[in-house]
């Protein structure tokens, strides 16, 4: 059985002449989405994606479509020929599976075919009256209907349905750039690295690991991690670096209270070099403000003094039970609690500096020979390819 798939995007029908291109890179995207679940045939018209699966599986690809950001809805659908009796048997054969009793409907039809010689009201009131005719007890109801029954008639044929389906909506991945997520083991890094994503960022990852005080666990945790955003945006380069010796370094020759803000300054000179290498044009951050000592205002402003790169931070206004329930819909949230240590939970000090003062940083920062510490873990660094 032939099963076929509208696919609907919101935002990419703004974008003028660069249309086409955001429109390819969905394609791709959905292409490489579905590559290994059913044969498919995959294609195009002007403002609309189409799936026609042949055999396989279409409940699982309808799921997986739901989860490709840029696509805003989806819809099975069956086909007719460009005339009003074809659309009328259509029509009902369609209506009929949701049909019952006293149900409330109404018809929508979008005429994308001006050719077609019923305009769009007219279509709507000579397929409503034969669903009436044919199918008992039905009530018509255009305010406040319980079934709607869709038609878009376009230029090829016409298409027919009653189910839509929610997308995440967004970009295509890969049209908004490349960024370097800064990716910890918890739960904020995730569910901001999946939201840029969803702005149609390409990611590369980094993570910061200090063995022997941090476990291969937590390393294993990170690449699960990697891997669960590489459902939403496809292959992500992880870039793990030893910052063993950085740490060392920070705990005998610089302030306790500073320690945090440093530690910070360090990461970010780190990768930013990294995305200099990569390609990537800004670096992305879980940080909420207010949350801990290095997200308060005065923090973020010291430590991103070291880079010149943008710093993006997609959970900025979001409080820590709205990030929670982001990363529990998405699928991160059990593998970032998961009881492991990452590099950020060393050292802390009991009371780091809140509000720290750029001269202060700086002045503290004399006493380490910082191109020696970046040039040593950018040289042991480690480099995985995390697909599904």
């Amino acid at each position: 059985m032939t099963t076929l798939f509208l696919i609907r995007y919101g935002e990419i029908a703004l974008k003028g002449k660069n249309r086409a291109f955001f429109e390819k890179t969905l394609l791709q995207n959905i292409k490489k989405a579905l590559r290994d679940l059913a044969p498919c045939r995959i294609y195009r018209t002007h403002g609309r994606h189409f799936v026609e699966v042949t055999e396989g599986d279409a409940t699982a690809v309808a799921k997986r479509l739901q989860e490709i950001f840029g696509i805003v809805s989806i819809s099975p659908v069956a086909v007719a020929d460009l005339s009003l009796e074809a659309i009328k048997a259509a029509a009902l054969e369609e209506f009929a599976k949701v049909a019952r009793p006293g149900i409330r409907f109404k018809v929508n039809t979008k005429r994308a075919n001006k050719q077609f010689p019923l305009n769009s009201m007219e279509v709507s009131a000579k397929v409503g009256a034969h669903l009436l005719k044919n199918l008992s007890g039905l009530v018509v109801d255009v305010h406040e209907p319980e079934a709607v029954l869709d038609m878009e008639i376009r230029e090829e044929k016409a298409f027919i349905y009653t189910e839509r389906l929610p997308g995440l909506g967004g970009l295509p991945v890969g049209v908004a750039g490349k960024g370097m997520l800064l990716l910890s083991g918890g739960i904020d890094s995730p569910v901001a690295g999946y939201l840029a994503l969803k702005r149609g960022v390409t990611l590369e990852a980094l993570h910061f690991h200090s063995p022997p005080f941090t476990s291969e666990r937590a390393k294993e945790k990170v690449i699960d991690l990697c891997r669960r955003l590489a459902y939403y945006g496809g292959k992500i380069n992880l870039h793990l670096v030893h910052f063993t010796e950085v740490q060392k370094e920070l705990r005998l020759k610089t302030p306790e209270r500073l320690m945090v803000t440093l530690m910070r300054r360090l990461m970010f000179r780190i990768a930013q070099r990294l995305a200099e290498k990569r390609g990537a044009l800004a670096l992305i951050t879980g940080e909420s403000l207010g949350q801990v000592a290095s997200q308060t205002m005065e923090s973020m402003n010291v430590i991103e003094r070291v880079t010149y790169l943008p710093v993006l931070r997609p959970l900025i206004g979001m409080d820590k039970h709205e990030i929670i329930a982001l990363a529990q819909k998405i699928e991160t949230y059990p593998i970032s609690i998961r009881p492991y240590e990452d590099c950020c939970t060393l050292f802390l000090p009991d009371f780091p500096a809140t509000r720290p003062r750029l001269q202060q940083v700086e002045e503290a920062e004399k006493a380490l020979d910082i191109e020696a510490l970046v040039a040593g873990c950018l040289e042991k660094t480690e480099v995985l390819t995390i697909e599904l």
